[in-house]
């Protein structure tokens, strides 16, 4: 029941404030919060909204998304908490390199650490299971720190991310559902 009460707070936090990023510095810390509510591309006006949906049936309009990062002696933490997604379903949820845009994939590939490695710890990997009621949060931490201006959104996937033990390719989830532009800190 408290992590209910504490997603509820959290989306709360994320619909009032959607579309904004502000620094989290602090003595040893280094890091951003960035909350957004996704936008499907039709309607959007001029731009492309930092939140889009590609995919309404998965990530519904309205739908929001609460992103952090915490850098602190050469290690980086990625929280995501999203809310109003399908209950029950699995989203593989990745970092990518660019900005989203009204094409799926301008957010362009995976960030990788060290090109090449289309693993877990190469890249940040942040599979999410919606509850009951479409709320759902994940944590990656990674031993490095995101590359200057290389790492710029969060996209979330059809479906969850395959490790190559399911005979899929390790690193894959499917189509691009939505994508939420983040401006990640860097060295």
């Amino acid at each position: 029941m408290k992590a209910m009460v504490t997603g509820a707070v959290a989306m709360t936090a994320v619909l009032a404030t959607a579309g904004t990023a502000v620094a989290a510095d602090g003595p040893g810390t280094g890091g951003l919060v960035s909350f957004g509510q996704f936008r499907s591309v039709a309607a959007a006006t001029a731009e492309v909204p930092e939140a889009v949906t590609y995919d309404e049936e998965l990530v519904p309009e309205g739908a929001v998304i609460l992103v952090t990062e915490a850098v602190r002696e050469g290690r980086t933490t990625i929280k995501v908490v999203v809310g109003g997604l399908v209950p029950g379903h699995t989203y593989g949820t990745h970092v990518h390199t660019a900005p989203c845009g009204a094409d799926p994939a301008a957010s362009g590939p995976h960030y990788q650490n060290v090109a090449g490695a289309a693993t877990p710890q190469n890249e940040v990997w942040l599979d999410i299971t919606a509850n009951a009621l479409g709320f759902g949060y994940a944590v990656a931490e990674q031993d490095w720190v995101f590359r200057e201006g290389g790492a710029n959104a969060v996209v979330l996937h059809e479906h969850a991310t395959s490790h190559g033990h399911d005979g899929g390719t390790p690193g894959t989830a499917g189509d691009r559902a939505a994508c939420f532009t983040v401006p990640f800190e860097g060295e």
